[in-house]
């Protein structure tokens, strides 16, 4: 878990960043509202009202990740096509067909564009469609008092528009739809299979996930990780030993190991029960924990509108992928959870840190999510990037500083053993997955030509 993968820090020449001002999308108009138009802070506001929605509505990691993407790819494109040096998405990712294009001798701001395009696809993925929509009405608000003109400004909403419904068609198309009406996972017998745990014994999320369509994958099972250790309650066994580490580790956790497995949660639905009453705590997914990261990692790296929603459609894109390697293994060895085990055969008032999330123990989800993420943003931000990671203090809990976004991912791992979640051999081959999604993604998507040092596209 120690791999890492080196990068190199995104870097615009005085000369570029003439062309890209923000201002550039902005096209042949004086005034201060072409900066103002083109705050970063602007799309990280959008993206973080997002995060705020999926928490409130309460979305599966494996949704939650496709919600991210296909709303940070309408930003994309709502804006790279225009930007000089910068390329679509179209034909890159899988089935994806090139956006409606502006008209050439009219007048737009594309950093409006590009906003509009990512909340009208937030809207229509969420359940909470009003607090979009409330975000909505401020930005236009904010964007007509800062003098952009009304005839850009409406022109500009209404390509965001065209946008917006280009990548919600194709997204229509990805067979979501139809896996809400497949079967649920039925239970087994067997011992070695996973079985709902308490204290609520729900039903196991999104067992058809490897059904839906990648982003950049030819298939779900293009990276399948070796299988789990070969299940056995021998006392002498391999899996016995993996087991009793789980165990043995969950009864003595020093403080440093309980944060760690605290911070790296990112359980969306933790029930509390006390007698007969129970209540939930709300919260971030794993996907949304590294939107949080690539939101700080932007900021901190000083990026200017375009590279912002580049940095969201890239790490999105690998959540969501990464997100279905994942699962397509998940239910296909469904493997049961150390906790069932323990309290079955070996202590039933055991109980880990963390509650276990309702799906199968291998891979670890968190870990693939992590070192995919953790291998896109070291490509296009480099090795050896030190942040802050306050994105878990609106929840109770404090920040943690990472010194590379490879450092974080593999804490992000290991957490999931403090947690009493994962078996070792889950959180190792997932780092591997992992991995292997972010470097096919990596070597495949091109965000700007090649000869004009594209970061992605220069592995």
């Amino acid at each position: 878990m120690n791999r890492v993968m080196m990068g190199k820090r995104y870097i615009i020449s005085a000369s570029v960043m003439v062309l890209l001002l923000f201002a550039g999308g902005c096209k042949q108009q004086a005034g201060d509202y072409r900066e103002r138009a083109g705050d970063p802070d602007l799309y990280r506001r959008a993206v973080k009202k997002l995060s705020d929605v999926i928490v409130y509505d309460i979305f599966s990691p494996p949704v939650a990740s496709r919600i991210y993407a296909y709303a940070a790819i309408a930003g994309y494109e709502g804006m790279a096509p225009q930007v000089h040096g910068y390329l679509s998405l179209a034909g890159q990712l899988n089935q994806l067909e090139l956006p409606p294009q502006p008209a050439a001798d009219l007048e737009y701001c594309f950093p409006v564009s590009s906003l509009w395009a990512f909340l009208k696809v937030s809207k229509a993925l969420v359940f909470s469609e009003e607090q979009i929509g409330e975000l909505e009405a401020e930005i236009v608000r904010e964007l007509r008092a800062g003098g952009v003109p009304e005839r850009v400004l409406k022109r500009s909403l209404a390509y965001g528009d065209e946008v917006a419904s280009h990548i919600l068609v194709w997204a229509s198309k990805d067979n979501y739809k139809q896996t809400r009406t497949f079967p649920k996972y039925t239970i087994r017998s067997e011992p070695n299979f996973w079985r709902p745990t308490p204290p609520d014994y729900m039903e196991g999320i999104e067992p058809h996930w490897n059904k839906i369509r990648p982003l950049v994958l030819d298939s779900a099972n293009q990276f399948v990780p070796p299988p789990p250790t070969p299940f056995s309650l021998d006392v002498h066994s391999q899996f016995y030993r993996e087991l009793m580490e789980v165990y043995q580790i969950g009864q003595q956790l020093d403080s440093f190991q309980v944060e760690i497995a605290s911070f790296w949660d990112c359980n969306p639905y933790v029930s509390h029960h006390h007698g007969h009453a129970m209540f939930a705590t709300k919260k971030i997914t794993p996907g949304g924990h590294w939107i949080g990261i690539t939101s700080i990692a932007s900021k901190d790296a000083g990026l200017d509108f375009m590279g912002t929603t580049e940095l969201f459609a890239c790490t999105s894109i690998v959540l969501f992928d990464g997100f279905i390697s994942c699962w397509d293994e998940k239910w296909r060895s469904i493997l049961i959870r150390p906790e069932t085990l323990i309290n079955q055969y070996v202590d039933e008032d055991w109980l880990p840190l963390l509650q276990t999330p309702p799906f199968p123990e291998h891979t670890s989800g968190h870990s693939v999510i992590s070192a995919a993420s953790a291998t896109m943003l070291t490509h296009l931000l480099g090795d050896n990037f030190h942040f802050i990671d306050s994105t878990e203090v609106e929840f109770g809990l404090g920040v943690r500083v990472f010194d590379s976004f490879r450092q974080a991912s593999d804490e992000a791992a290991v957490s999931r053993l403090y947690g009493g979640i994962h078996f070792m051999p889950a959180i190792e081959y997932g780092v591997m997955q992992g991995n292997q999604v972010g470097d096919l993604i990596v070597s495949r998507l091109r965000t700007r030509p090649r000869e004009q040092g594209d970061p992605v596209a220069s592995n």
